[in-house]
């Protein structure tokens, strides 16, 4: 719907205006026929019947009533404390209309004697149901709906006092209708219409804002999402093509420096999966074409390791490596790993972060537009305009989720030498994503997974207490570290109030300072200075503090093989994934290491299945897979900063089988029509070409 009718501003329709555009632009973001066209209504009513007030019970969503009003009350006496009643009547029984807000546009519409109908959700107040802002209006003024389905918009309360309703939308998007329904081209090929029984592209779109039936707005559902997950997954196996056929890349095949890693340096036996990982990666090396590959483990399966390998072969080449954390805590752990490893290899490795000194960054600098320092680790200081490499090779992003597309995009322009082609790119993640998930974020990226954990690694035992087995806990976590391991107590954030939070943060310990007096404990928070922070969590980690007290500031950060317990408060306050992240921060050494999840006894049902799904598996995938489906996919790994997940209709965790049905169909289109060129498939490709247009095209950036 790129072409110019489609493109028309808002403002020229029927009933809209520069005003009303103005706002519906700002609120809604609607500013063409096109967007108004794809505002899609989030449920449908029926309102062709009518309840008896007495019928009325607290299981209905919604009530459409008919009945006279037969009492007006303005109570309250200071202005925000104002509310509108009127009582409904009708031959069962009794209802109460309240109105809080736009009173003076209500009040000179209601009176008293006068038959009116109202729709709106029901709630019991004692022993009379009351409904909250009601959609009312006369009897006498009341048409029979055109379908038995009304469709219901998201608007705003800006709007709404512009008479900009769920209704005076459904008015707009029909005078809409009226004159573009034969403009609207269709998007898909006979064979695909044909195929899986699709009605036309301008009838799926009336039909899904005003259907004729549940029949025909489940086909026009049906068509819709398909098309989305189709189009999404079209344009990035097509992107996955043109990099691949374009985009060179360092040919780095010499391995000389890694076999003297692994006959001399390397500690331990590299699992199965990290050797699999690796060979997956060599060959991309090795292809003239540039990697763009996701490296997905859970904590502690060894990708860092897996990475210091590949940047070996960049180096063994006469290339430049560079890893990107997000926080400095985290580029300072790596940094630490690495540099044992590069000193033995006598290979030079720098930090570089926002802390770095002025005079260091200077060498810093230097060295890497020479090529002297062959590895540099740091946070959003490395993609900072001065620093310039001699011939950056390989880049590696840590946790890659936390850094926005524009900002990967920064390291494509490192190299003095614009000859030189854009380095391979690695991005790792430790937060497992679920299989139709990846399928979506990261369908024009080459996946490899590392899906076994090191030799010797026990897995985390996982329990469920609840706040009256303190006492229990706490004698545990003393025998904990009367055997010398050290215990991390996680608070949760709650984020509607940062004073709330540190209040709780700071009530926990005062209780864990008396229930462990003998111990010295630190406490780290997000109110912190970063210096503040940084000191109590080296205390932690050289072990001249048993216990850590934090919020989530934890959750990715410091390894501390000698922390062997994880506890977490109000357990049932986080997210499956964010559960799973924090319990990878114990399990780091040798000895067996706990995580116990305290809470209250009022666990909601999602509560009850997240607290189980942890304590009977540590399968990260597994856990994705759930959380997924508890929570849809959110603005997980950064989908929201790309655009990639722009669906209107579809839900990633819900429509798996359209998902992968629309995925299989791409890769079929394209490998029978690579680019699109066969006639039958003319309306596809003009339909991509348009959604390739409307905007940058990120995706070629990992």
């Amino acid at each position: 719907m790129q072409n110019s009718f489609f493109d028309t501003k808002i403002e020229y329709l029927k009933g809209v205006g520069t005003q009303k555009a103005n706002l519906l632009g700002l609120e809604l973001q609607l500013f063409t026929y096109g967007d108004l066209l794809t505002h899609y209504p989030f449920r449908h009513e029926d309102r062709t019947k009518f309840y008896d007030i007495g019928e009325i019970t607290e299981d209905y969503p919604y009530v459409q009533l008919k009945g006279k009003i037969t009492d007006i009350q303005l109570l309250g006496s200071s202005d925000k404390k104002k509310r509108l009643s009127a009582k409904l009547e009708d031959s069962t029984g009794i209802v109460e209309l309240v109105w809080f807000q736009g009173i003076q546009w209500v009040q000179p519409k209601l009176k008293r004697g006068y038959e009116y109908i109202v729709f709106g959700k029901p709630q019991l107040f004692g022993k009379i149901f009351n409904i909250a802002h009601p959609e009312i209006e006369l009897f006498l003024e009341h048409k029979t709906p055109e379908t038995a389905l009304s469709p219901v918009y998201p608007s705003t309360v800006k709007l709404q006092k512009r008479f900009l309703d769920s209704k005076g939308i459904g008015i707009l998007v029909k005078n809409l209708l009226e004159i573009c329904y034969d403009k609207i081209p269709e998007t898909l090929s006979n064979e695909l219409i044909e195929k899986y029984k699709f009605i036309p592209k301008n009838e799926a779109i009336k039909q899904m804002h005003f259907p004729k039936s549940p029949k025909t707005l489940h086909q026009a559902v049906r068509r819709l999402k398909f098309e989305e997950f189709f189009f999404i997954q079209l344009k990035l196996l097509w992107q996955k093509t043109v990099r691949k056929h374009t985009h060179q890349g360092q040919i780095l095949k010499s391995t000389a420096i890694l076999t003297d890693f692994y006959n001399n340096h390397l500690p331990f036996d590299l699992t199965n999966a990290q050797k699999r990982v690796i060979k997956e990666i060599y060959k991309d090396l090795c292809s003239g074409k540039q990697m763009n590959r996701l490296l997905q483990g859970d904590v502690g399966s060894g990708k860092t390791m897996v990475a210091f390998i590949c940047m070996l072969i960049a180096i063994a080449n006469d290339a430049q490596a560079c890893l990107m954390a997000p926080t400095e805590i985290l580029a300072d752990q790596h940094y630490k790993g690495l540099k044992e490893y590069a000193d033995k290899m006598k290979i030079t490795i720098a930090k570089l972060t926002g802390s770095s000194k002025t005079s260091e960054r200077k060498v810093i600098h230097e060295m890497l537009r020479n090529g002297d320092l062959k590895i540099i680790i740091g946070t959003h200081a490395l993609i900072e305009e001065e620093v310039m490499f001699h011939n950056l090779g390989l880049c590696v992003i840590d946790e890659q989720h936390r850094f926005g597309v524009a900002q990967r995009a920064a390291l494509w322009k490192k190299n003095e030498r614009k000859e030189l082609p854009p380095p391979h790119v690695l991005v790792m993640t430790a937060t497992p994503i679920p299989r139709t998930l990846a399928m979506t974020l990261y369908g024009d990226l080459d996946v490899s997974t590392i899906d076994e954990l090191p030799a010797g690694r026990k897995p985390i035992q996982t329990m469920h207490f609840y706040d009256a087995n303190r006492l229990k806990v706490f004698g545990f976590l003393k025998k904990q570290i009367e055997l010398g391991r050290q215990v991390y107590i996680v608070y949760p954030l709650i984020e509607e109030s940062e004073a709330l939070d540190y209040k709780n943060l700071m009530d926990g310990f005062e209780s864990i300072s008396r229930a462990f007096p003998e111990y010295p404990i630190s406490i780290v928070h997000g109110q912190m200075k970063p210096q503040d922070k940084d000191f109590e969590m080296q205390r932690f980690v050289k072990n001249e503090t048993k216990i850590m007290v934090a919020t989530t500031v934890i959750e990715v950060g410091v390894n501390v093989p000698n922390a062997s317990v994880m506890v977490i408060e109000d357990a049932q306050r986080f997210g499956l994934s964010q559960l799973h992240q924090l319990r990878g921060r114990v399990g780091r050494g040798a000895e067996q290491s706990y995580c116990i999840l305290m809470t209250n006894y009022k666990l909601s049902k999602e509560g009850k299945i997240r607290t189980e799904t942890m304590v009977r598996t540590n399968n990260g995938f597994e856990i994705a897979d759930i959380d997924l489906k508890l929570r849809g996919p959110g603005d997980l790994d950064g989908t929201q900063q790309s655009g990639v997940l722009d669906l209107r209709l579809g839900d990633i965790a819900k429509d798996q089988i359209i998902l992968q049905e629309a995925r299989k169909t791409a890769e079929e289109l394209l490998d029978k029509d690579p680019n699109l060129s066969l006639p039958e498939n003319v309306f596809i490709k003009r339909h991509l070409t348009s959604v390739q247009q409307g905007g940058k095209v990120w995706s070629r950036i990992s």
